[in-house]
């Protein structure tokens, strides 16, 4: 029988340490929306995928960057987002993170038509925005 591998716990961080990773997150994530923007205006959709990804989980650190916590692998990322998602239920996180890593498969895989590529990207601005209302 195959064992599970077992994934860290969120990393707890100083107060310091909180404070930089919060900044260099929030950094990335603004460089990452407007690389996403530009590329899904010349109509580079693979690009523009991973950067709209790349931005939703840059604004997922930094939330739990305030919170005292480093996340560090895509479990502890969705796992992260989970957990929100049932403290704030009427944001409806959750969705609009699958969403966000449908975007990261999209990368990989190029199995999205450019219509939902952009759809997604909405999804992704709405994610980091109710992500900000809460911090």
């Amino acid at each position: 029988m195959a064992q599970r591998r077992r994934e860290k716990a969120f990393r707890k961080v100083t107060a310091q340490e909180s404070s930089d990773m919060e900044a260099r997150h929030r950094k990335m994530n603004n460089k990452y929306l407007a690389a996403a923007k530009k590329r899904l205006q010349q109509h580079d959709y693979l690009q523009a995928s991973e950067k709209y990804w790349g931005a939703a989980v840059q604004m997922i650190k930094v939330t739990a960057a305030r919170r005292g916590l480093e996340l560090g692998t895509h479990r502890t990322i969705a796992d992260f987002i989970s957990k929100l998602d049932y403290e704030y239920p009427e944001l409806n996180l959750w969705n609009l993170y699958v969403k966000a890593n449908d975007l990261h498969i999209n990368f990989y895989e190029d199995n999205m038509p450019p219509e939902r590529v952009k759809e997604h990207s909405e999804a992704v601005k709405e994610l980091i925005e109710k992500l900000r209302r809460i911090q």
